[in-house]
């Protein structure tokens, strides 16, 4: 089971501020960089697929947590100075990845019978650990997520130090990935750019708005600390690749709807009787309207399995989406014919989310009712279990 320290140290990348060096109309924090890096990989990846590419998704979803992590422990590194030491100090730059090992190391025992802590080793400590592909993909993302942010950047900054030569230089590090059609639709604008943008939009939506809180986290931000979440889970459930594919991209996206329905809060979501189901109606046809137009058709269908009835175990049968528990996944359906996704999973991850967001805000002495409200989570999960996986273990150590 996940460790507490472990988790706070995923959500400590809300506390981290990109970009502190300049003037900012809204806070960029490291977390919603790399859950925009982890959307963009996913746009990247899927037209290297449509173009007969093989591509490793698990090397995809490992490199973006395991960089996660190695970020949040160096973070008072400029992104131009790490890259410096990796590039010219290479004796003190694999010093550094053992040093991040060492700060990680107590947290990941255990996980997935130990095999994750010896992946995160391997990863910080050999070169290219994950595949050519796999690589390119996540370092035409990682430029993109960060030159979008740029963009935000020069125009708080229009003649500040040394805007101009970020420009360039960030635009010659673009340029680099152009073998990627991804990367090339992205570049020309092509509607896929429309996409990555929208989706970006959700780091400006600030969650629990309705009561002051510190860090101030965003829809953005929570989507990828869910999907990290389901992913540690569903790694201890000896998973399927497709189980394990589908539980973080399903993570990944389960609030994708509320790009364009902003976030509607818990309580007046059940306010009457109906209501999630009239949500849910309206949440389908404007993705039909406004989301799935600015994506490839070949993609849609799963988007649909990962946004309609996102809490809810699923497999595919007969061509079928077809409703099952997540026992009945591992017993029968853990399989890639299959496509299974624990729903209910993902919906652990989002109310261990929540109750990270509560838990953190009140640590340095927020209270507000709605902050108490989140604090009681832990009570829903006194005695369930999800495949095995007592839930309640969750949150014993908090």
């Amino acid at each position: 089971m996940i460790h507490k320290k472990l988790a706070l140290r995923l959500f400590e990348a809300s506390y981290i501020q990109r970009w502190n060096d300049k003037i900012r109309p809204v806070e960029l924090t490291e977390l919603d960089k790399h859950a925009h890096k982890m959307i963009i990989a996913y746009c990247l990846a899927k037209y290297e697929e449509l173009k007969g590419e093989k591509i490793e998704w698990h090397s995809i979803i490992k490199s973006g947590i395991y960089e996660l992590l190695r970020r949040v422990v160096i973070s008072d590194i400029k992104s131009p100075i790490y890259r410096k030491i990796k590039d010219e100090f290479k004796t003190e730059y694999d010093e550094l990845n053992k040093w991040v090992f060492k700060n990680l190391s107590a947290e990941l025992t255990g996980l997935a019978k130990g095999a994750i802590k010896e992946e995160i080793l391997q990863y910080l400590t050999t070169e290219d650990y994950f595949d050519d592909r796999t690589n390119a993909i996540m370092k035409a993302a990682h430029a993109y997520a960060s030159y979008w942010e740029f963009q935000i950047i020069r125009q708080a900054n229009p003649s500040g130090y040394q805007i101009p030569e970020i420009n360039k230089l960030m635009i010659n590090d673009l340029e680099k990935h152009l073998d990627l059609v991804g990367m090339r639709k992205i570049l020309t604008e092509h509607k896929i750019l429309d996409f990555i943008s929208l989706c970006g939009q959700l780091r400006f939506q600030i969650r629990w708005g309705h009561t002051p809180r510190i860090p101030k986290t965003s829809v953005l931000g929570h989507m990828l600390l869910v999907a990290c979440i389901t992913y540690l889970l569903t790694r201890e459930l000896d998973a399927c690749p497709s189980r394990i594919y589908n539980n973080f991209f399903g993570g990944l996206f389960h609030d994708l709807p509320e790009v364009v329905t902003r976030d509607i809060i818990s309580p007046v979501k059940n306010s009457v009787e109906g209501m999630p189901a009239a949500i849910s109606h309206i949440e389908r046809d404007l993705a039909a309207k406004e989301i799935y137009p600015l994506i490839e058709e070949e993609w849609i269908p799963e988007f649909k399995y990962f946004t309609e009835n996102e809490f809810e175990g699923k497999i595919t049968k007969d061509g079928k989406v077809v409703f099952v528990s997540s026992e009945d996944i591992s017993a029968s359906y853990n399989e890639d014919a299959f496509s299974p996704i624990d729903g209910k999973l993902i919906e652990v991850s989002d109310k261990f989310s929540a109750y990270l967001e509560a838990y953190a805000a009140f640590s340095i002495g927020i209270s507000t009712p709605q902050l108490q409200d989140g604090l009681q989570i832990p009570k829903k999960f006194k005695d369930a279990s999800i495949s095995g996986l007592f839930i309640s273990e969750l949150f014993v150590d908090f």
